[in-house]
């Protein structure tokens, strides 16, 4: 198979590529994306696509063409619900084959939903639970209910942010009467879909789409906070929703909405109507928050392309795709992996250890290994405040799917102090800008961290075995080889010289000495 794909996703609103290496792990590294407002969906006709859209349309896919061609990548074009419902599609079809070199599949409302449920799995850890997932595109809304690789329940329904602007908001103009008809509207047309969504009780709701992500972005500027890297992961509740759209009735037009902060100037005009469809889909999945997920269609077609021609021998990935992830940035930038792995062992068995009395939440253990694996990757750029250079990378790959961008930064911080200085508040902006929770979990697991890098001070994963013991006087860690007589001096002086964070967070003595023959 081709080294290189690219996934082209011709949607209502935007034609967007991504291009993408395929590695030796079977996971993608992004070479670059490519996207373009068209507005294929514009037009007064919803069944026919106007002349001046498919211009655009096809502007944009020979914009594609050498881009691909570049990165010597097989091409793979989808189009979905604007292309799917005009009468005139084929000549959208010949153009793109004629002028872009480009052969467009059109996929069902299904289809298109099957897909963008494979991008979503590729980027949240959810592959274990079930699932709505609901996908708010220019001219259709994409449902599914799914869990695993399943598709329990899909539906296609004639519900777009642009496809319902047109329809009550054609004059720009927004008030609330027009908000009232539209809501009935969108109402009456999810019912059959929201009879199906209950009857599967659905435990959390996932969004994609630029509509949710502007609403996202919305809600984090309103409540103060400034946008993270990613708002892969980022939550909104339904009352922020509504908020929004009260808010931009208040604003009264697209025009006057881009003042609005977090609001995306070109898609501004079409937002309310966005909006409007997200806030009755989740009142008909009766569920009240949703996690957004920026893998989408693209995505999700670079996975199915891969799973075709490997005959589904990667399909294990989507149940694991936060440690394939940690995994495939270390082998890229650890220069000893097994020390890594060891490490990681060590660190665990010692949190277990310690897990009933540091109270670092749910999801801890997971952020320490990936910490414990990633700990020394910034000896890729120098070995001179690695550490430092650590905590640049982690917080910066691309690699770290699943994970939500607060789970990334004490990740990041948890590495970077595996050396050298402890977290201050007064010295560390990064580290003052957490959380009260989220600093004591960076300092606990720091702490323990550190331990378990001493514990392997050879690099020869001469410890085999590790005890937690707890006394009033403190607590006593134990080290061992895997037979009694394996010499471990070295693994636990430098582990005892690595207690003193932990013991600050603890509040008492830590000590670390070798296990007696009666332990082996």
């Amino acid at each position: 198979m081709p080294d290189v794909l690219a996934a082209i996703d011709i949607g209502t609103n935007s034609v967007h590529m991504v291009v993408a290496r395929v590695t030796g792990s079977g996971r993608f590294e992004v070479l670059t994306r490519q996207k373009e407002m068209v507005r294929l969906g514009s037009g007064d006709n919803p069944r026919m696509l106007a002349p001046d859209a498919i211009d655009r349309g096809i502007a944009a896919l020979v914009r594609c063409r050498p881009i691909a061609d570049s990165a010597g990548a097989e091409i793979r074009a989808v189009a979905t619900a604007a292309i799917r419902e005009a009468d005139n599609r084929d000549e959208f079809l010949r153009r793109a084959r004629d002028e872009a070199g480009i052969d467009v599949e059109v996929v069902s409302g299904y289809e298109e939903a099957r897909l963008i449920h494979l991008g979503v799995l590729q980027t949240l850890a959810v592959y274990d639970r079930r699932l709505v997932l609901c996908d708010i595109g220019g001219g259709s809304t994409e449902l599914l209910v799914g869990e695993g690789d399943d598709v329990l329940l899909a539906r296609s329904l004639n519900l777009g942010a642009i496809s319902v602007t047109a329809r009550f908001f054609g004059d720009g103009q927004w008030t609330a009467p027009k908000v009232d008809a539209c809501r009935t509207f969108v109402r009456d047309l999810l019912s059959n879909a929201a009879r199906g969504i209950t009857r599967e009780h659905p435990e959390l709701l996932i969004g994609t789409s630029g509509t949710v992500e502007t609403l996202v972005a919305m809600s984090l500027r309103a409540a103060g906070e400034e946008l993270p890297r990613t708002l892969n992961g980022a939550s909104l509740t339904r009352a922020g929703v509504t908020e929004s759209i009260a808010k931009l009735v208040e604003a009264g037009s697209g025009l006057a909405a881009r003042s609005l902060r977090g609001v995306e100037e070109k898609r501004s005009d079409i937002l309310l109507g966005g909006a409007i469809i997200l806030d009755e889909v989740m009142e008909a999945a009766e569920l009240d928050q949703l996690t957004f997920s920026d893998g989408a269609l693209r995505e999700g077609i670079l996975f199915d392309e891969l799973y075709r021609r490997t005959g589904g021998n990667n399909r294990h990935q989507l149940s694991d795709i936060r440690r394939q992830g940690v995994l495939h940035l270390m082998e890229l930038c650890e220069e000893d992996p097994d020390h890594a792995m060891q490490t990681a062992w060590i660190a665990r068995q010692l949190f277990e250890g310690l897990e009933a009395r540091l109270d670092l939440g749910d999801g801890a253990a997971e952020l320490l290994e990936a910490a414990a694996l990633l700990a020394n990757v910034g000896l890729f750029i120098s070995h001179s405040r690695h550490h430092h250079h650590s905590y640049y990378v982690i917080r910066n790959a691309e690699y770290l799917t699943g994970f939500t961008d607060n789970e990334i930064e004490v990740i990041a911080q948890t590495a970077r102090y595996h050396r050298r200085a402890v977290p201050s508040v007064d010295r560390h902006p990064p580290f003052a800008a957490l959380e009260d929770d989220d600093r004591h979990r960076v300092r606990a697991l720091a702490g323990i961290l550190r331990i378990a890098i001493g514990l392997d001070r050879g690099h020869a994963g001469a410890v085999q075995r590790i005890s937690v013991g707890h006394a009033d006087e403190g607590v006593q860690i134990g080290a061992g080889g895997k037979e009694p007589d394996v010499d471990v001096a070295l693994e636990v002086w430098s582990g005892g010289q690595r207690v003193g964070l932990l013991a600050y967070v603890m509040g008492c003595p830590v000590a670390v000495g070798t296990l007696d023959d009666d332990d082996a």
